[in-house]
């Protein structure tokens, strides 16, 4: 047989029974506690991720033209151009042969020989050299 009491004072009104407690009943504060601690820790969370793992200005976004750089080829430069590809490919065999990065680019009716700014000097030295023969 079950014998329920009246709850005892300092028991925050839970139900008493000859073996214990039936269930906590809570206080307001508990109550107020749960139901804003919750979404509370939940935003804290969430900001908390967006702040590791979210977009940020330090990322890298979409390339967008340069307007004061007509040419558009960012960390390249000009050193030289020809008309013809297979005179293009000959000079940008000779810059690979003194040890400088290049690359071609085609440009209306021609052929650009671009390189980085760092070796822009010494590719012109050595394009402005006869080749072989």
């Amino acid at each position: 047989m079950l014998l329920v009491r009246s709850p005892r004072p300092g028991t925050n009104g839970a139900a008493v029974t000859g073996k214990g407690f039936t269930g906590a009943v809570l206080d307001g504060g508990t109550r107020l506690l749960l139901l804003l601690g919750a979404p509370a820790m939940l935003g804290l969370l969430a900001i908390g991720l967006r702040l590791t793992f979210g977009t940020g200005r330090e990322q890298p976004g979409p390339r967008i033209p340069d307007p004061d750089d007509p040419t558009g080829d960012g960390l390249l430069e000009e050193a030289g151009r020809v008309t013809t590809q297979p005179a293009a490919q000959e000079l940008r065999g000779r810059l690979s042969a003194a040890g400088i990065r290049s690359t071609l680019a085609r440009d209306g009716g021609g052929y650009r020989l671009l390189v980085f700014r760092d070796d822009l000097v010494n590719a012109k030295l050595v394009l402005s050299q006869d080749g072989p023969g």
